[in-house]
């Protein structure tokens, strides 16, 4: 549920931006021809010509929408050209994307305190660049002004019929009778778009920004005029912003809390919000939710920009829909051994680059059945002591499926049941890494930190523990987009008098030292790759 925390200050200057299009960008700047054409990027799979996963605006004109599959796209627009995601053991390979992701963060980073919200977004917490500009070069200062900061768009600026749009602009950046706050979101409106400029240069991407005081509204207003644009919103054009925008919009009410304050409470906007008292919004909704709500009908938001450059987690999925469904243990060891070898070199990846280790191992899956009493049953989520070395997490996410199938499939598993035998389905798998820290550099440190660590965490009855770790999107994993392709009818199991093995991740005469284990696999593999000693000191 959202948490409701307040304000330390509403003259804080925070900026969101928002890459556009960024998948079709980055294969533009691989292919330039392709560059003004209408363009989509696909998955790698060929049912109907792919699921479109990006679509240049060039081909939004022509009415092509991310929800269609490639032939969709071509009927309604003959001249779409369609790029193929790439492709690394049977899914989608996201790398080509994070990398040019980490292009843009390096040059926003430099401006202040930085969030990668994202492969394609950032925060950016701006206000001390804003209060040194104000102090030694205030706006309205300057005798010359760049022509992308006069684009700008001021939520709320009053014009006159025949008024100059970039005029208007100035005059609102320039006012010496405003007050601090706007004088800090004009700097930040002049920082934001030098910013950008600077993407463009090095990286040539182009991206949209949203400026506010606080997150929520910097992220609300980024989408707003894509692309290649930015918008500010003002302190006094908060209300003009939130009074019309459905309850759906806004993040962390697109689920049943939304639904919630729409038929219980007839909210359908924001703006409605406004005529609960906190009490009753408490009331309805519990009091922390309730003050969050009250909160935001407000556009208060307390949530601070992080300053986290690198992913919380690391995580590799994929989709299995309709037909493709996996219905026997050696299709899903299969995937779980490619999805596996995928996160084990991001594993080894970040240790390398930025000195980073996890300690939890997680598996999520969406599953059916077919004969399922209760259909809102969902695959549980089983974790583990992250063990390194790709053999030992193929087979602990193994281990970690068999547990959870067996939860899920209940005290009978898969023997017969009158007649029929109960079927499941897989649709969709992923494993991901969390818990993600820091680690000293040099060797013995290295020791000296897994032994503080080395104490295994307690144990649920299925020998897994149970942790709430949220599946990795497609943003800071590499799940692939799900399909809208309809389930086919279940056939019969392949896979007969299943056995389900717990994981054993504690027994003595396995697992002796579980520090050593560690240390082991990661020099083993650095001596291999790179035939030098494990981060020599």
């Amino acid at each position: 549920m959202p948490v409701a925390r307040p304000e330390t200050s509403d003259a804080r200057v925070i900026a969101h931006v928002d890459m556009d299009c960024f998948y079709v960008q980055v294969e533009q700047r691989k292919q330039p021809e392709l560059r003004g054409l209408p363009t989509a990027v696909v998955q790698y799979n060929e049912w109907q010509g792919g699921g479109l996963i990006a679509v240049s605006y060039e081909a939004r004109k022509c009415g092509v929408k991310r929800s269609m599959r490639g032939d969709e796209a071509k009927a309604a627009c003959p001249e779409i050209q369609l790029v193929q995601v790439p492709v690394a053991r049977g899914k989608a390979d996201l790398n080509l994307y994070r990398s040019a992701g980490s292009e843009v963060v390096s040059i926003l980073a430099k401006s202040g305190k930085c969030e990668r919200a994202s492969i394609d977004e950032v925060y950016l917490d701006l206000t001390d660049a804003a209060e040194s500009m104000l102090a030694d070069a205030p706006p309205e200062s300057l005798e010359l002004m760049d022509k992308e900061v006069l684009k700008s768009h001021i939520l709320g600026i009053s014009r006159k019929d025949g008024d100059d749009f970039e005029e208007s602009v100035r005059d609102w950046l320039c006012r010496k009778d405003a007050d601090r706050r706007d004088k800090l979101l004009s700097c930040g409106i002049i920082i934001v778009s030098d910013l950008r400029k600077q993407v463009l240069k090095e990286t040539e991407f182009t991206c949209s920004a949203g400026i506010a005081h606080n997150k929520m509204l910097a992220k609300l207003a980024s989408g707003m005029n894509k692309p290649a644009q930015q918008i500010v919103v003002p302190y006094a054009a908060v209300q003009e912003l939130l009074s019309s925008l459905p309850i759906k919009k806004m993040k962390q009410l697109g689920g049943k809390l939304g639904t919630s304050l729409q038929t219980d409470l007839g909210v359908d906007t924001v703006g409605d919000l406004l005529q609960f008292s906190e009490t009753k919004l408490q009331e309805h909704n519990g009091s922390n939710t309730g003050t969050w709500l009250w909160n935001i009908s407000r556009g208060i938001s307390g949530e601070e920009v992080q300053g986290r450059l690198l992913p919380k987690s690391h995580g590799s999925g994929k989709t299995f829909p309709g037909p493709r469904a996996l219905k026997s243990l050696s299709n899903v060891q299969h995937w779980l051994n490619q999805l596996s070898e995928e996160l084990s070199e991001r594993l080894s990846s970040d240790l390398e680059q930025n000195k980073r280790i996890a300690s939890t191992l997680t598996l999520h899956a969406s599953a059916f059945k077919s004969r399922d009493s209760d259909s809102h049953k969902k695959f549980p989520s089983k974790s583990c002591p992250l063990r390194f070395g790709v053999t030992k997490i193929q087979e602990d996410a193994f281990n970690l499926f068999h547990a959870a199938l067996r939860e899920y499939m209940g005290p009978f598993g898969s023997k017969p049941q009158g007649n029929k035998q109960e079927t499941w389905r897989i649709t969709g798998l992923s494993v991901s890494a969390s818990k993600i820290v820091d680690i000293p550099s040099g060797t013995s440190s290295i020791m000296r930190y897994f032994q503080s660590q080395s104490t295994v965490p307690s144990r649920s009855v299925d020998g897994c523990v149970q942790d709430h770790v949220v599946t990795p999107s497609a943003s800071e994993g590499c799940s692939e987009q799900i399909s809208t392709e309809t389930q086919a009818a279940v056939i019969p199991e392949e896979d007969t008098g299943v056995t389900y093995t717990l994981p054993n991740f504690e027994t003595p005469d396995k697992d002796v030292d579980l520090v050593s284990e560690k240390v082991s696999a990661l020099s083993s593999h650095y001596s291999k790759a790179y035939n030098k000693p494990f981060l020599e000191v």
